[in-house]
């Protein structure tokens, strides 16, 4: 796929502990972007978070919880992504699990690997 100009960058945190179908949530986000062939993913562990119940989520071998923030981040073109966040409110509802999903407008600079 040719990505480039203006596209779409679509955003979900979850819990490092969040599960479903006995895997961890955001590998599973990995797996279906995979599967309906996104441009790409890119996961990433957060440090310190709170969300909606305000409870503190940290790294630090003392903290009162151990479950991090897990940050998924795609790019690709509108209409693409606004259909997979819809898999992914399935997937957060089938898991029990809480999140954040926002979309917002990015420009592709460069996009793919660089040949010789």
């Amino acid at each position: 796929m040719n990505l480039s100009g203006r596209v779409k960058k679509l955003v979900i945190i979850v819990g490092e502990s969040d599960k479903v179908y006995q895997r961890p949530l955001f590998e599973a986000v990995i797996y279906a972007a995979k599967k309906y062939k996104m441009s790409g993913v890119t996961v990433t562990r957060g440090v310190l978070s709170y969300g909606e119940k305000s409870l503190l989520h940290s790294s630090k071998i003392f903290a009162l919880s151990e479950d991090k923030p897990m940050i998924i981040t795609l790019v690709d073109v509108e209409d693409r992504l606004k259909d997979f966040a819809l898999i992914i409110n399935r997937l957060l509802d089938k898991a029990g699990a809480g999140g954040l999903i926002t979309l917002e407008d990015v420009e592709v600079l460069r996009y793919g690997e660089h040949y010789d």
